[in-house]
């Protein structure tokens, strides 16, 4: 995992651990204890793992919108530098934007 210089994003990328980890043993445990089908705890159990999954889908957008405007080229060849837009990555802009 990468060490972020916004500590929002390193809270999204922490939370988003912590929700897949949560998610992963809702779910495991479902299946290993199962429920019954007419359970009133099936609707609960179903209703906090949809809050969950859109949960990690919101951090996961936030840290892909950071990422998009923070990431710059990995290829160094003189092709895929020329391809890139410059005026639109700045290290100074990205860093005083947060």
């Amino acid at each position: 995992m990468p060490v972020d210089s916004d500590s929002a994003i390193a809270w999204h990328r922490a939370q988003l651990k912590k929700l897949r980890e949560t998610l992963k043993s809702i779910e495991t445990a479902r299946f290993m204890v199962g429920e019954p089908a007419q359970s009133s705890r099936t609707g609960k159990t179903q209703k906090a793992i949809a809050e969950l999954e859109q949960k990690i889908r919101q951090s996961q957008h936030i840290i892909a919108a950071y990422e998009r405007q923070t990431r710059r080229p990995l290829a160094t060849d003189q092709r895929s530098l020329a391809s890139v837009s410059w005026s639109s990555w700045n290290a100074r802009a990205a860093q005083t934007r947060s």
